[in-house]
């Protein structure tokens, strides 16, 4: 289909490619717009607009999912050309002065959200003083998505395997899974425990997928009734009784109230790790991320490491910033 031409023709601008490329992602104009926080109606002018200058249409918008059209899927490959020298053109520009960037998007594992992501959003702030601040918290598989689709310029999550030659990463910090049981439960190690049933964090996510694999790896067999995405939750049914769990100090500190009707003991099997990583795209923000991480490593040794050592002085070597 070939559009008449207008007075707007030849008039494409950086707004209206991200407005196309979060379009031919999402799949629908509500989505698109939600993401780049942005009214419909705005989102589907724009799409107007850009396909007017170009006189072609792009997007099918009458199916469900829209579809790019062979048009379309041609542009794409230039639109994301154009984007990606404009957000390092910004990048460059920025690099000598960060307290001229506007914009920071920002992903933080939900593992961080009520203590440490506040004071590094008020620290941050600081410096940034014209930025505008994104905060996403989520599952670490959520943010790294999110990152991957361009909705997210910087992710601090769980370490994945095999990251992509287009990651940026950062290691800020290491943490041992450990076993949690009722009061005086765990005194016999495994064959204690195993009287109880395994409480699991949920295989949804990417914390009760590792746990998974590594408990099917060294052939150790649970019995569950139970899979739960919450530490709260999880921490309130071991201290009732109800039965055991595997999760990382990080998820200990979480569900404080908890703290004093549970103990809190060394994997009984072989240890299992996670790191936390800030990632990004390559050399997208320049010195953004490493501002971000100079920020944070003091942050997660006053507020996450310490604290952990006070109340489980044995974890002295095995949690640790990087």
């Amino acid at each position: 289909m070939i559009l008449r031409q207008t007075d707007s023709a030849g008039r494409v601008t950086l707004w209206g490619i991200e407005v196309f490329l979060a379009m031919a992602e999402e799949g629908s104009v509500s989505a698109a717009a939600r993401r780049l926080g942005a009214s419909p109606s705005g989102v589907s002018q724009q799409l107007t607009n850009l396909e007017a200058a170009l006189g072609r249409q792009l997007i099918d918008r009458t199916r469900r999912p829209a579809r790019l059209t062979p048009a379309g899927n041609m542009f794409r490959r230039r639109a994301q050309r154009i984007w990606n020298e404009a957000m390092q053109a910004r990048a460059e520009l920025l690099s000598g002065d960060l307290s001229g960037m506007t914009d920071l998007r920002l992903g933080m594992i939900e593992d961080f959200e009520a203590d440490v992501t506040p004071r590094l959003l008020s620290d941050i702030a600081g410096t940034l003083t014209h930025c505008k601040f994104l905060l996403e918290t989520g599952p670490s598989h959520r943010l790294l998505d999110q990152l991957e689709s361009d909705a997210l310029d910087v992710v601090v999550a769980a370490e994945i395997e095999g990251a992509a030659e287009w990651m940026q990463v950062h290691p800020l910090l290491e943490e041992p899974y450990v076993a949690a049981a009722p009061r005086g439960a765990g005194a016999q190690g495994l064959d204690g425990l195993q009287e109880l049933p395994l409480i699991q964090y949920t295989q949804r996510h990417l914390m009760g997928r590792q746990i998974a694999a590594h408990l099917a790896h060294h052939r150790v067999a649970l019995s569950h009734r139970f899979e739960l995405d919450s530490y709260h939750a999880i921490m309130a049914m071991v201290a009732s009784g109800a039965g055991w769990t595997i999760l990382t100090p990080l998820g200990y500190l979480r569900a404080g109230r908890f703290r004093e009707e549970v103990d809190v003991l060394p994997l009984p099997m072989a240890p299992l790790s996670r790191r936390i990583h800030l990632t990004t795209r390559a050399e997208a923000l320049q010195e953004m991320p490493g501002l971000i991480v100079d920020r944070l490593k003091p942050l997660l040794q006053e507020m996450i490491v310490e604290p952990a050592f006070a109340h489980l002085p044995w974890l002295a070597g095995e949690l640790r910033v990087l």
